[in-house]
């Protein structure tokens, strides 16, 4: 094995829980379809998904005082296609589109020759695309639902598949326990189909946080060509002086990926200045580091405009659709026995979880009402007035 099919290999070995998860989905979701004891039959999801996203419809245009577009559609998408959908979401422009729609679908379908292929193609996209891949794809089977252009996606794969096997673990007699797994499975598709509804009419917030991730991206870009491209003497030094692993020479692309890994401002900004980076205008870093990568400091600097106002605005994008579904579905039965059958949780536990975008939203609320989402979609808030809502009220 190469070094380039190794690094495919070991891509595929950090999905391996998730991977090992939709298999497990897969084979019991099979079981159960053989066992002719259990008989138990689950409206069809289309349909109720269909009947859910009408009646959602009209409460959240009710809660929000905006209508939802008449052109935003349902569709169910299989594992392939949802996971596929990811890619779109990861902002890539120009070729690194591409790439990126290759990438996540040569994963979709555990293809490690083209990853490989793709590596050798482009290592520089690979080493920053591939943690989207890693942070996106490892949680389909904990997704429901997305959004992107005027659709509302639901997982077919797997809400096509929990109730039943909900049902199924909670053993023999199923028709004892049918009904109240039954209204959790409504639950989970109203609670699927309200949040995707509310990023539906969020249209600002998404141009902005695509610009910002589109500017992060080719800043990543810039830095994984920059380490790709350092000489020995320097990689070596660079290494031993951050401390990581040792890497033979006979694998200068490991090597300079582990630099890039350690380097990356997402994963090193944040762990030496902490999560408190999101409100600084200046960053420093260790002067030895620049004297190794001169360009480092400037691109670390240029990073914080665009990651800043990502964190805003995803943290009010979620902190708006968590809002929703706490107020609107709040005394709903189906949502209450969606957190008891499917979450392991209670209406109790779930109203009092802290979410810095769900409790920054109800501040809003308290003094704009439903004219809260018009506000915040139009005028998002800076990282500063997320953890100070009094000063954006103060502003606005």
């Amino acid at each position: 094995m190469d070094e380039l099919e190794e690094f495919a290999v070991a891509l595929m070995d950090q999905l391996a829980v998730e991977l090992n998860e939709e298999k497990e989905i897969g084979t019991l979701s099979t079981k159960i379809k053989e066992d002719q004891n259990f008989t138990a039959a689950f409206e069809d999801l289309s349909t109720l998904s269909e009947k859910i996203f009408s009646e959602m419809t009209q409460k959240v245009s009710d809660f929000t005082g905006i209508q939802i577009s008449p052109e935003l559609k349902l569709e169910l998408s299989d594992l392939r296609d949802f996971k596929k959908l990811k890619a779109k979401k990861v902002f890539a422009i120009g070729d690194a589109a591409d790439f990126v729609d290759g990438l996540f679908d040569a994963i979709a379908t555990e293809n490690i020759k083209q990853i490989t292929s793709l590596i050798e193609k482009d290592t520089t996209k690979f080493l920053v695309y591939s943690t989207y891949a890693k942070a996106y794809l490892s949680k389909i089977s904990t997704t429901y639902g997305d959004f992107l252009d005027s659709t509302v996606y639901l997982n077919k794969f797997v809400l096509g598949r929990y109730p039943q096997i909900i049902l199924y673990k909670g053993g023999p007699p199923y028709d004892a326990k049918f009904g109240i797994v039954n209204s959790g499975y409504t639950g989970a598709l109203k609670m699927a189909v309200l949040e995707e509804q509310i990023h539906s009419i969020q249209t600002n917030l998404h141009e902005i946080n695509k610009k910002a991730v589109s500017q992060v991206n080719a800043l990543n870009e810039t830095l994984a060509k920059i380490i790709l491209d350092l000489d020995d003497k320097t990689a070596n030094n660079l290494s031993e002086y951050l401390q990581l692993e040792p890497v033979p020479d006979e694998f200068p692309t490991a090597k300079r990926a582990n630099l890039f890994f350690a380097l990356n401002p997402d994963n090193f900004i944040v762990n030496v200045l902490g999560p408190d980076v999101m409100t600084f205008t200046k960053v420093e870093i260790d002067p030895k580091i620049s004297d190794m990568v001169p360009q480092l400091l400037e691109i670390y600097q240029s990073w914080l405009n665009p990651i800043q106002s990502h964190h805003a605005v995803f943290t009010t994008t979620e902190g708006l659709a968590e809002f929703a579904v706490q107020n609107i579905l709040n005394n709903d039965a189906d949502f209450q026995n969606y957190l008891t059958t499917f979450a392991s949780t209670d209406i109790s536990s779930y109203q009092v979880r802290k979410s810095m975008g769900r409790d920054f939203t109800s501040s809003v609320f308290q003094k704009f009402g439903k004219k809260t989402y018009e506000i915040l979609v139009q005028n998002p808030p800076n990282t500063r007035e997320l953890k100070e809502p009094q000063k954006y009220l103060n502003r606005v």
